[in-house]
């Protein structure tokens, strides 16, 4: 669990404190218990230290050393057990100046589990542990991603760092339609009647024709588009001319066998299939290229081709389809390589992976079994997107504050957007800025004093006394988060209230 803001000036404050007091001999005592270590067994050793310390030459350490135990020892049987996450305790004679003595002791309870038992005697307090406490080791992966990009991040306390981006090769719907006619083509949609290409719509019916079976059919357009292209093919069939984008796919017969050949390697006197009452086998008598930027359109048919001016063409859908479904995988076992190298590392310090998307990609992505079953288990949820990049991270964690209910990011943005709510609906019944928040504490109106942590700390435990000695729950919020920043720049300080106050 990642300490809380609150929780960290506490014990920064405490490490403070300790690291600003020097011994002049080894005389500072520090004792670390962990969870569910018996404190008897503590006093004991430490009445133990106490009878080794006669030992000690100098007088004046002597006296120090047992000193600082025999307070310890009085603070420890103040607890009738060890504290749920263990203790750390420390004492020593603080006093400046040779034969003067101020014995003090201080103790904290750790806001996660000591899993350490120390024991030391020095001219300083051991702090290092307390300090490490403080250090977020623990981490979320965030992976956000569509069918053209993915990035991977960590989610660290409140910050988001990015890890790694990435491009598909994935073919946009724009550029998919290679094989496309200029506007004017003729395309047959019955027997007798012929539309350009241009005004053709989505779910309309064309003639199309069955190789296998020798017939011809209706097959709906599924899907139409534009793209401008710098080369110009005219295959001239008999008295017919088909003009097209060099990629456009046509049906030619060679050794007995219907091959599907792009414009660009066409070849005059090749047999291609032109319909008049019936299919029958043409030859193609002329093949021009022109340069020059062309409007050309392409259409999405069901049964993979279509008549233009009169000649069997092929439509691009199911080959770009096959050639789009590649490079999803393709990307897709990229992203998964990707989470493994950045993530697997990390170890037991994952404590799980939130992967954000479009529903439909993110379902794909997770189903076909790319990623490994290692990562597999430290998946904790998903959410439905729309955007990607660092936007895309940014609503991931904004959507993932039911998973991450229990990380200090989500409990400081609840805190402010309840602000912010009472703010909208109900402005006065919240204060911000010092000069109106400091009135409603006077006024005993505080419910929810929230300060920024940007604020200097002396100033943030002189208001944090004072709101609670009113009864007001305190929250400090750091300014890692959005709206950490717009807290500070509302002058640090606001408050949700009791009660309604009028504004001065």
């Amino acid at each position: 669990m990642s300490l809380s803001a609150t929780e960290k000036l506490h014990l920064r404050k405490m490490i403070t404190e300790l690291k600003s007091h020097k011994a002049p001999h080894t005389e500072f005592v520090s004792v670390y218990i962990p969870q569910g270590y018996e404190i008897f067994k503590i006093i004991q050793h430490l009445a133990e230290e106490q009878g080794t310390a006669s030992n000690i030459k100098s007088a004046s350490t002597r006296k120090n050393v047992q000193g600082a135990l025999e307070k310890m020892i009085q603070h420890l049987r103040g607890y009738p057990k060890t504290p749920i996450n263990g203790l750390a305790i420390f004492s020593g004679n603080v006093a400046a100046g040779e034969g003067k003595q101020d014995f003090r002791v201080w103790s904290v309870e750790p806001p996660v589990p000591l899993n350490v038992r120390i024991y030391r005697c020095d001219k300083n307090f051991v702090t290092d542990i307390l300090e490490d406490i403080m250090v977020d080791h623990n981490v979320y992966g965030l992976v956000v991603l569509d069918r053209r990009d993915a990035t991977l991040a960590l989610l660290k306390g409140k910050s988001i760092v990015v890890l790694q981006k990435t491009h598909s090769e994935v073919p946009g719907k724009f550029k998919a339609g290679g094989q496309c006619c200029i506007p004017t083509t003729l395309v047959k949609i019955n027997d007798k009647n012929e539309i350009t290409i241009s005004n053709l719509d989505i779910g309309e019916k064309v003639v199309t024709y069955d190789f296998k079976n020798n017939k011809f059919s209706f097959s709906e357009i599924i899907d139409k588009w534009e793209v401008e292209k710098d080369l110009l093919y005219e295959i001239t069939v008999d008295d017919t001319t088909v003009s097209c984008s060099e990629e456009h796919v046509f049906f030619v017969k060679k050794e007995n066998e219907v091959k599907e050949i792009p414009a660009k390697e066409l070849r005059i006197g090749d047999t291609v299939f032109k319909v008049e009452n019936k299919a029958q086998e043409s030859i193609i008598t002329n093949i021009e290229k022109k340069q020059g930027k062309v409007r050309l359109i392409d259409i999405a048919v069901e049964n993979q081709n279509f008549i233009a001016n009169g000649v069997i063409v092929h439509n691009s859908a199911q080959r770009f389809a096959r050639i789009r479904e590649g490079a999803y995988k393709d990307h897709f076992k990229k992203i998964a390589e990707y989470m493994k190298n950045q993530f697997l590392p990390l170890g037991n310090n994952l404590k799980g992976i939130i992967v954000g998307g479009p529903g439909t990609t993110v379902n794909d992505f997770l189903q076909k079994e790319y990623i490994t079953g290692d990562l597999q288990k430290k998946i904790i949820g998903t959410k439905d997107l729309s955007y990607t990049e660092e936007y895309g991270l940014q609503e991931l964690v904004d959507k993932s504050e039911d998973l991450l209910a229990e990380e200090e990011i989500a409990r400081e943005k609840k805190a402010m957007q309840e602000f912010f709510n009472e703010f909208r609906e109900n402005p006065k019944k919240v204060t911000y800025g010092e000069t109106q928040t400091l009135r409603a504490l006077d006024m005993n109106a505080v419910g929810v004093l929230l300060l920024s942590e940007s604020m200097p700390e002396d100033k943030i435990f002189e208001l944090e006394e004072r709101a609670q000695k009113g009864g007001a729950v305190v929250k400090i919020i750091s300014t890692e988060t959005r709206e950490g920043t717009q807290l500070k720049e509302l002058g640090g300080i606001a408050a949700i209230l009791r009660y309604e106050i009028e504004q001065s």
